[in-house]
C-alpha cells in the first residue's frame, strides 16, 4: 500500500490552480498504471476535518472522536494499491506516480507499506 502524503500548510497557501496542475498530471499515471495491472485501487482522502478516531473507549455514548490526531506538518491524502513480487518492485513502481516525482512544493511524498493478511500473523 502506498501512503500518499502532503505539506498541510503548502497545500493551504498554493493556488488553486497550482494544485490542479499537479493533480491532474495523477490520472493518466493511475491508468497506464491500471493497463499493466499492478494498480489495484487508489483513491484520495476526505478533508482531515472528516477524519474520526476510533479507540477503545469506555464512553459508550462516544465510541469515536474527532481526528485526526498525527501532530506531523504532513498528512495523508491518500492512498493506491499496488501488486509487486517484493519490496525493490513495489518502490520502483511507486517512484514513477507522480507523487514520488512532482509536487515536491506542496509537500508530495509516499510511503510503501507492504499489507500482511491477518492469517498471515497465525504461522
Amino acid at each position: 500500500m502506498c501512503l500518499a502524503y502532503y505539506d498541510r500548510e503548502a497545500m493551504a497557501s498554493a493556488a488553486k490552480s497550482e494544485i490542479a496542475d499537479v493533480v491532474k498530471q495523477c490520472r493518466p499515471h493511475d491508468e497506464a498504471l491500471r493497463a499493466t495491472g499492478h494498480l489495484r485501487l487508489q483513491a484520495a482522502l476526505g478533508a482531515s476535518g472528516d477524519c474520526r478516531v476510533v479507540r477503545p473507549n469506555r464512553r459508550a455514548d462516544q465510541p469515536y472522536t474527532d481526528g485526526p490526531f498525527s501532530e506531523a506538518k504532513e498528512v495523508v491524502g491518500g492512498f493506491f494499491l499496488i501488486e509487486a513480487a517484493d519490496m525493490d518492485e513495489a518502490v520502483r513502481i511507486a517512484s514513477l506516480h507522480p507523487a514520488g516525482q512532482i509536487g515536491e512544493q506542496l509537500g508530495w511524498g509516499l510511503e510503501i507499506w507492504p499489507i500482511r493478511r491477518m492469517d498471515q500473523y497465525d504461522k
